[in-house]
C-alpha cells in the first residue's frame, strides 16, 4: 500500500468528518444487526425467481465492538482520559512508516553474476529508463497541524492553500509531504483558516529526510507520480492495473468484451531505474449479472434456481462501472431490494435506488431484484468497515471466464485472437503508450516540475543463447532437434525408451458403451509398445454396465491384486467427481498406479496411433521408467522442486508437493507432499519431505549427495523475505540434521517465478520475432541486490514467449553462473509429460502436478508405496 493509501486508511479507522455519500452497506449504523434468513421472504421479481426460501441469504452474527467503540455500559474512561494531553506532540502522532523493500540475498562471494557461454543475441525489452537531473533528490517533510485535524480531505486544503511557498509541484498523503526542491529553512510554519469555523490553524513543515534517487521510499513515489500521469491520459484503475474503456472491443457471439490496459511498476535495476509497462486485459461479460441471473432462472427448476445462483456466481468478480471498482460476489440478499434504507455518514437515511441516482444520476430499473452481497476484506476491516458491501446484478458486470467458456475451444480461440499480441504488435502498442505519455502538456508540466522524463523507445540489450542440448534415448540414440522450435516429438517415434518397464498384469475399466473404444486401445497399445522397448500383454478386463461412481470403485477393489501394475479406466465424461473417488482409491486407499481416459480422447480413429502413444509414454514413467535423458557433469547432485496448491476442501489449508532426484541422470524423483494452514510455516513439514529424500538417495546410491540445488516455486512478490529469512535457515538445518552430524552439503536455493511482466522480443531483419528457447538475460533489468536471471527456455508459436526469473537467494554450491543457468536450462527438458522444453524445472513441475492431484482431488497423503514413481503424471 502506498503512503496515501496507508493514511486515508487511518483516516477512515479513526472517523472522517466530511459529509459524503458512503457504497450502501459500507457503515451502517452500530446498532444495526446483519439480517437473519426470514422465514416468509418478501416477493420474487414478477415474472422471475419464486419466494425464496432463506436459502443463501446472507448469514451474519452480532459483530463485536471494535475498539474505541462503546460497548453499551456507560462506563467513561477517565483514567485513560486523565493521561491524555492537549498539544500538537500527542495529537495526530503517528508512527513511522514501514516501506518494504526487496531482501539483499546475492551471495558475498559473487562479484559478478554474468555468464559467458553461448552465442550473443540483441533483443528488445518492455522497458523505458527513467531519466532525471543531475544531483536530483527528493525531501520528505513531515506535516502537522495545530489544532489536529483529524480528516485528510481538509488537512490537503489547508496546505494547498501555500502554493507560492512550496511549489505546484508535490505530493502529499495528508502526513508527509513529498517536495522536488528544499525549502529554505529546517522547520517552516505557516497558517490557515479552515472555512467551516474561521479558526486559524497552525501548519509546522519539518524536514526529515533527503532521499537519493535509490530509496525504496523513491520508488513508491515515483509510481505514485506515475499513477496521476495514467489518470492525466484518461486511463481508469480497475483493480492493481489501468485500462481504457474507449478502446474496448467486443466479441458479440460470446457476449464477452475485451478491455486492453497495461501493468506498470517502476523499480530500480542494474544501473538505472527504469519503467516496465506490459499489455493487459480485461475480459468482462457484455449483459449484467442480473441477466444472467434471469437466464439461469429460465433454465433451473423450482427451488434450485436459489442453488444454482450460489454455486454459479458465489466467488466471482463483479466490475461496478460506474465507479470502475471490482468486488467479490460472497452472497445473495433474497429478501432486501432497491428500496433497501440505510444512513449516510451524516445520518441521513436513504434507499438503495436514490443513493445511484444522486451519486450517479443512474436510473434502477428493476425494483424487484435481489441485492449481492460482498464482506469486507481483511484490509477493509483493519480501516474501520465491518459491515458488507450491497450491490445491484442490474449494475454489476461479471469479469474473467467461468470454467464452461474456458473449456469451449471456439470462445477460447476469438478471445485469444485480441489477448494473443505478438511480439511486433506488443511493440507498437508500447511505443503508442509512451508517445501518448511523453507528448501530453499535462504529463509534460508534471514530469517537468519533478525532474524526471521517459525515453522515447524500449530498451535493447545483449542477451546469449545457451548451447544446444543432447537429447538421447536408449542405446545413446540422440533425438534431433531444433532450438528454433523446441521440440522432439515427430523424431521420437521408432525410438525406444532409456528405461522401458513391461507391462505384464494391470485391468482396465470401462463401460458398456465405450467397450469399442477400449479394445481398440488395448490393441494400440500393444502395436506402439514393442517400438519404444515396451512390452504390454492384455489387460484383465472388466466392462461395467453404468457408470456411476461405485460401480468403478466396486469394480477397482474386485480386480486391483498386489500383483497388480496399473489400473486404468476409460470414462464416458470428465465428471470431476468420479475421477476423484478413482484417484482416491488408488492413490490412498489401495496403491496403485492409474490411469484415467476421457472417452472423447479415443473417439477419432486416425488420432489414436497418437494417442497411443503418449498414453504409453504416461503408463512407463508411472510404472518408473525413463523416457529421455540429458548429460549431467555434475555428480552427487539432488535436484529438489517445491510447489504449493490451495486445498479446494478446506479453507485456509494448502498443499505443499516436495519432488527430489534420486539417481544421476536426475530422471527418477521421489515425492512427498505436506499439508500446511494458513499460519503455519511450510517447513513444519519439509522436515519429514527432506528426511525421507535423503534416506531413500542414501538406500539407491549407497551415498548422500554433495551438492542439493532446490527450485523453490509458488512465492508471491511479497514473500520473497519470509522466504529467505525464515525458510531458508530451516531449509539448511533440515539438511544437516537429516543427514547426520558430519553431513554438510553444498546448497543453493532459487526462486522460480512465471508471472513476470518482463518480455523479451529479438530482432528478425526489421521485424521482431520471440526469443528462441536458452535465450538467457543476465544483465540491465537484472536486480543489483540479487543473483538472478531470466531464462526462455519454451517455445511459443502464439503471442508473445514469457521469460522465467530465476533468483538465487542461497548459494554456497560453488557453481559458476554459467553453471547454474545450464543446469536450470537442462531441467526443463526433462518433463515426460511433453515432448519438447516447458517453463520451469521438471521437478517444479511435477511437484505442481503432485500437489494439484492431492489439493484438487484426494485430500490426504498419498500412499508411500507410490513415492518412488511419478503416479501424478
Amino acid at each position: 500500500m502506498s503512503g496515501r493509501g496507508r493514511a486515508r486508511a487511518r483516516g477512515r479507522a479513526r472517523g472522517a468528518s466530511e459529509d459524503q455519500a458512503r457504497r450502501p452497506g459500507e457503515q451502517p449504523a452500530p446498532q444495526q444487526q446483519p439480517p437473519q434468513p426470514s422465514s416468509a421472504p418478501a416477493p420474487a421479481p414478477a415474472g422471475g425467481p419464486p419466494a425464496a426460501s432463506g436459502r443463501a441469504s446472507y448469514r451474519g452474527g452480532a459483530k463485536e465492538p471494535r475498539p474505541g467503540i462503546a460497548s453499551g455500559s456507560g462506563d467513561v474512561p477517565a483514567d485513560a482520559l486523565s493521561k491524555m494531553s492537549i498539544g500538537t506532540k500527542d495529537a495526530g502522532e503517528r508512527r513511522d512508516r514501514l516501506f518494504y523493500s526487496d531482501p539483499e540475498c546475492k551471495p558475498a562471494w559473487l562479484s559478478d553474476k554474468r555468464g559467458t557461454s553461448g552465442r550473443a543475441l540483441p533483443v528488445v525489452t518492455n522497458y523505458f529508463k527513467l531519466e532525471m537531473t543531475p544531483d536530483w533528490h527528493l525531501y520528505q517533510y513531515d506535516v502537522k497541524f495545530n489544532p489536529p485535524i483529524d480528516s485528510r480531505k481538509m488537512r490537503m486544503a489547508l496546505l494547498m492553500t501555500h502554493e507560492n511557498l512550496l511549489g505546484r509541484t508535490k505530493a502529499f498523503d495528508g502526513m508527509i509531504l513529498y517536495l522536488p526542491h528544499r525549502l529554505q529553512e529546517q522547520v517552516t510554519e505557516v497558517f490557515s483558516v479552515r472555512k467551516t469555523d474561521d479558526v486559524q490553524i497552525r501548519i509546522t513543515i519539518t524536514l526529515t529526510n533527503e532521499l537519493p534517487p535509490s530509496s525504496p521510499q523513491v520508488m513508491q513515489v515515483y509510481n505514485i507520480i506515475f499513477r496521476r500521469v495514467l489518470a492525466m491520459i484518461e486511463m481508469k484503475q480497475i483493480g492493481r492495473n489501468y485500462f481504457n474503456p474507449a478502446l474496448s472491443v467486443d466479441i458479440p457471439q460470446h457476449k464477452l468484451t475485451v478491455m486492453p490496459g497495461f501493468v506498470t511498476a517502476i523499480a530500480r535495476y542494474e544501473t538505472d531505474t527504469l519503467l516496465c509497462a506490459d499489455i493487459s486485459h480485461k475480459i468482462i461479460r457484455s449483459d449484467t449479472l442480473l441477466d444472467l441471473m434471469y437466464e439461469l432462472y429460465q433454465q433451473a427448476r423450482g427451488d434450485s434456481f436459489y442453488d444454482d445462483c450460489v454455486r454459479k456466481f458465489v466467488g466471482s468478480i463483479v466490475l461496478t462501472r460506474y465507479n470502475n471498482k471490482t468486488y467479490r460476489v460472497d452472497d445473495f440478499d433474497w429478501d432486501k431490494r432497491p428500496d433497501h434504507s440505510f444512513k449516510l455518514r451524516n445520518d441521513t437515511t436513504i434507499t438503495i435506488a436514490e443513493y445511484y441516482k444522486k451519486s450517479y444520476n443512474i436510473e434502477v430499473k428493476d425494483m424487484n431484484q435481489p441485492l449481492v452481497v460482498s464482506r469486507p476484506k481483511k484490509k477493509d476491516i483493519r480501516m474501520g468497515r465491518t459491515e458488507p458491501i450491497f450491490l445491484l446484478p442490474e449494475l454489476c458486470t461479471v469479469t474473467g471466464l467461468s470454467d464452461e467458456a474456458r473449456a469451449d475451444f471456439g470462445v477460447m480461440k476469438d478471445v485469444g485472437a485480441h489477448t494473443r499480441v505478438p511480439p511486433e504488435g506488443r511493440n507498437r502498442t508500447l511505443q503508442g503508450f509512451i508517445n501518448q505519455i511523453n507528448q501530453n502538456e499535462k504529463v509534460k508540466a508534471e514530469m517537468q516540475g519533478w525532474g524526471l522524463a521517459f525515453s522515447q523507445t524500449l530498451m535493447t540489450l545483449n542477451a546469449r543463447v545457451a548451447p544446444q542440448e543432447n537429447i538421447y534415448q536408449k542405446n545413446n540414440a540422440q533425438l534431433s532437434y531444433r532450438q528454433e522450435d523446441a521440440d522432439w516429438s515427430r523424431d521420437m517415434r521408432g525410438k525406444q525408451l532409456i528405461t522401458p518397464v513391461n507391462l505384464e498384469n494391470w485391468v482396465i475399466v470401462f463401460t458398456r458403451r465405450n467397450s469399442a473404444q477400449a479394445q481398440d486401445l488395448v490393441q494400440t497399445l500393444s502395436r506402439v509398445g514393442p517400438p519404444m522397448g515396451m512390452r504390454i500383454n492384455s489387460p484383465t478386463i472388466c466392462e461395467l454396465q453404468d457408470d456411476r461412481n461405485d460401480s468403478y470403485i466396486t469394480a477397482l477393489k474386485q480386480y486391483v491384486t498386489p500383483q497388480t501394475q496399473l489400473a486404468l479406466t476409460i470414462l464416458p465424461t470428465n465428471r470431476k467427481d468420479r475421477y476423484d473417488a478413482i484417484k482416491k482409491f488408488c492413490c490412498v486407499d489401495h496403491p496403485v498406479p492409474s490411469q484415467c481416459v476421457v472417452q472423447r480422447t479415443l473417439s477419432k480413429k486416425q488420432m489414436l496411433m497418437s494417442v497411443a502413444t503418449k498414453i504409453a509414454i504416461q503408463l512407463n514413467c508411472k510404472l518408473g521408467g525413463e523416457v529421455w535423458c540429458l548429460d549431467i557433469p555434475l555428480k552427487n547432485l539432488m535436484v529438489v522442486g517445491i510447489d504449493s496448491y490451495h486445498d479446494s476442501s478446506k479453507k485456509g489449508r494448502s498443499v505443499g508437493g516436495v519432488i527430489a532426484s534420486m539417481n544421476q541422470a536426475l530422471t527418477r524423483y521421489y515425492s512427498r507432499c505436506t499439508f500446511q494452514h494458513s499460519m503455519q510455516e511450510l517447513m513444519d513439514g519439509l522436515k519429514v519431505c527432506m528426511k525421507g529424500a535423503l534416506e531413500k538417495y542414501h538406500e539407491v546410491n549407497g551415498v548422500l549427495p554433495e551438492r542439493i540445488i532446490v527450485f523453490r516455486d509458488g512465492v508471491g512478490d511479497g514473500q520473497l523475505r519470509a522466504v529467505f529469512e525464515h525458510e531458508v535457515p530451516q531449509l539448511n538445518e533440515c539438511f544437516k540434521r537429516s543427514g547426520g552430524q558430519d553431513y554438510n552439503p553444498k546448497v543453493a536455493i532459487v526462486v522460480v517465478k512465471k508471472r513476470i511482466n518482463t518480455r523479451f522480443f529479438a530482432r528478425s531483419g526489421p521485424s521482431l520475432n520471440n526469443p528462441c528457447p536458452g535465450t538467457i538475460v543476465d544483465t540491465t533489468v537484472t536486480r543489483p541486490i540479487w543473483y538472478d536471471f531470466f531464462l526462455v527456455s519454451q517455445s511459443v508459436r502464439q503471442g508473445t514467449v514469457t521469460p522465467t526469473h530465476y533468483n538465487v537467494i542461497w548459494d554456497t554450491t560453488g557453481l559458476k553462473p554459467d553453471h547454474m543457468q545450464r543446469l536450470a536450462y537442462k531441467m526443463c527438458h526433462l518433463y515426460y509429460n511433453w515432448p519438447g522444453t516447458i517453463r520451469v524445472p521438471a521437478p517444479c513441475q511435477y511437484a505442481h502436478k503432485l500437489a494439484f492431484l492431492v489439493g484438487q482431488s484426494i485430500h490426504k497423503d498419498p500412499h508411500m508405496a507410490l513415492s518412488d514413481r511419478l503416479y501424478f503424471l
